[in-house]
């Protein structure tokens, strides 16, 4: 049975007539005998609230092309510049493809990264949402490596009755939406999926068994769903992190935060507008354009997220088709819409200086274009796009040769973006750890990254 902690309210409460902050003790998750709730209470009577720092993880699955959008080389032969042409931003020295005239004008808000150069070359979302490449799977501990965003649940705990590691990722095909579990921390610390294939379905995660989030108005049927999740759970042996999940799904039942933060129409109508219209039919085997996620992920943030990954359409365009250049003027400009307005957002709403924003994919594309006048997969060199969080931005970092074809200067690795947003988040990359399920201490990333300089 659950178990009900704490002690009756008089005042506002759910349920049995318990308080929010007493309903349940959070398992998994105790800092010093204390329940996350209970130190959440602790700091509310001392008028003391915790920090909320966030990070929007945007992933382009294909292989966004970094020489056609933000490494352009407009002196280099026909065979490798392309069809666009470069414009400057409010930076100066710092260009980028006319097609993203939006963020021309606000460059000074974002970091242009020129030199990833350890891609593992795999049609997968897996190293952008982990960390880690397919090919150190075999050196993981025992369940594995976690989805970036578990680290940080199990480090800093749900926050406001919010999942700390959340999900807009859409099922792909490709591995475009591989972005990792819970590894060896569990399912309590995975990330929460919040869409379903059909883009206009409720997500599972939002019911319970058959209790909805929108019809919670009886207490025997939560019980009873619970009970039926647990037995299901001990027979499958998945008991591990149960307690977690039940905290969790009961702060997200018994509260309407979550589902307010996915619910576009208490937006303002004009800020919506802003982001662009979105479109529910999938690329191919990519992601559907969804561009309206990213004022949502922004008010998942708001509403006290702390990791928000998601995917959007599909950028891998180099086939016989020879579409490269007419579906970058097709996807380029809104993502130019999309991106801009989450970027203005963030800063409109003072947000900018808490919540870190990253895009990019899993690789780049090659500087010399092919016979069908379009890019083929590029390892050796990719791009990162970051904004806010309170890093020094206006700047790029990184320098590849004159045809975009290798790094020539400050080459960079997948794990040190993911430091920089570690760092962004308060955790110390070099410091924090977490024990696997032998007792053995993990880092959240391998021995001498460190976040990206430039930018802290």
């Amino acid at each position: 049975m659950l178990d009900i902690q704490g002690e009756k309210n008089k005042g506002f409460s759910h349920c049995d007539g318990f308080s929010r902050r007493e309903f349940i003790k959070v398992g998994g998750m105790a800092l010093g005998g204390l329940s996350l709730g209970q130190l959440l209470e602790l700091e509310a009577k001392q008028g003391k609230g915790r920090q909320h720092k966030a990070v929007i993880n945007i992933f382009l699955p294909g292989g966004p092309s970094h020489i056609d959008m933000f490494d352009m080389k407009p002196h280099a032969t026909s065979e490798f510049r392309g069809e666009f042409n470069p414009i400057s931003t409010n930076v100066p020295g710092i260009q980028i493809c006319e097609l993203f005239p939006k963020l021309s004008k606000i460059a000074d808000k974002f970091s242009i990264i020129r030199s990833l150069h350890d891609s593992e070359g795999a049609h997968s979302a897996y190293q952008c949402m982990t960390g880690r490449t397919a090919r150190e799977a075999n050196s993981a501990p025992p369940g594995g490596w976690p989805n970036w965003g578990s680290w940080v649940s199990k480090l800093q705990g749900n926050n406001n009755g919010i999942p700390a590691n959340v999900s807009l990722v859409y099922p792909t095909g490709a591995g475009w939406s591989k972005q990792g579990d819970g590894g060896f921390m569990g399912p309590a610390h995975a990330p929460m999926q919040l869409v379903e294939k059909d883009p206009s379905a409720k997500p599972q995660n939002m019911t319970l068994k058959d209790i909805s989030l929108d019809r919670l108005d009886d207490r025997t049927r939560l019980r009873s769903a619970i009970d039926r999740f647990r037995r299901d759970a001990d027979n499958k042996g998945e008991m591990e992190g149960l307690d977690t999940y039940n905290a969790q799904a009961l702060e997200i039942l018994s509260d309407n935060g979550l589902v307010n933060a996915l619910d576009l129409s208490m937006e303002d109508t004009k800020v919506v507008e802003r982001y662009g219209v979105n479109d529910p039919a999938y690329q191919r085997d990519g992601a559907p354009k969804m561009i309206r996620n990213f004022c949502i992920a922004r008010r998942l943030v708001e509403a006290g997220a702390r990791v928000v990954s998601m995917n959007y359409s599909r950028w891998d365009w180099h086939g016989g088709d020879g579409m490269n250049f007419p579906r970058s003027r097709q996807e380029f400009p809104l993502l130019d819409q999309g991106l801009s307005s989450l970027i203005i957002d963030l800063h409109e709403r003072g947000l900018d200086k808490d919540v870190t924003v990253v895009v990019w994919g899993e690789f780049g594309r090659t500087p010399r274009l092919n016979k069908n006048n379009s890019r083929d997969h590029w390892p050796r060199t990719s791009f990162a796009l970051m904004a806010g969080g309170g890093l020094r931005h206006g700047q790029v970092i990184g320098t590849t040769d004159k045809n975009g074809s290798d790094v020539v200067e400050r080459p960079l690795k997948f794990q040190e973006v993911f430091a920089t947003m570690y760092h962004a988040l308060g955790i110390n990359p070099r410091l924090a750890t977490v024990r696997d399920t032998g007792g053995r201490p993990q880092y959240l990333v391998d021995s001498g990254i460190l976040p990206i300089r430039e930018l802290i």
